[in-house]
């Protein structure tokens, strides 16, 4: 039996509200990547080009600190891995939070909330945070996905019951 963790990043809640309906329907664990500085709704202005996240998100090598490094990842098979599109990519934290821990040999499923962006090039970025070994799939894009359709996308995939 696979062991499941879900692992987010939700800056304002959109996020954890999916992945909790992926935890429920696949039987998984929760685990919330929060940085170790909240972020504000001024640090979340894409308009501002002097914001938090417009200045990390202009610099692909930025790591925000992690509030804490507990996930216990190796305890896990497949890791079902959630967050907003900045950018038309993942919050460069997501990628501190994979370069906190040894993915080898695990399973790493992508899902993301976002208002219109795709994953753009997510995948490619987030490949380069993790070992060789890894196996890392883009999965979907979730915003107005009821937890229903969720249930029904993760059984597909082969987890849950």
């Amino acid at each position: 039996m696979n062991k499941v963790l879900v692992a987010y990043f939700s800056a304002t809640g959109v996020t954890a509200d999916k992945a909790k309906a992926i935890a429920e329907a696949a039987n998984g664990d929760l685990y919330e990547i929060r940085p170790a500085v909240p972020y504000t709704k001024e640090d979340l202005d894409f308009k501002n080009k002097q914001s938090r996240s417009s200045v990390e998100m202009s610099d692909l090598g930025s790591r925000p600190e992690i509030a804490d490094k507990n996930a216990n990842v190796e305890a896990y098979d497949t890791v079902f891995l959630g967050f907003p599109i900045w950018w038309y990519m993942a919050p460069t934290i997501v990628n501190t939070f994979l370069e906190s821990y040894d993915f080898s040999g695990k399973t790493v499923i992508l899902f993301a909330t976002s208002d219109g962006s795709r994953f753009g090039k997510t995948l490619q970025n987030l490949k380069a945070s993790v070992p060789e070994s890894t196996v890392i799939k883009e999965g979907r894009i979730l915003s107005k996905v009821q937890p229903l359709v969720i249930a029904s996308w993760v059984k597909e995939l082969g987890y849950g019951e």
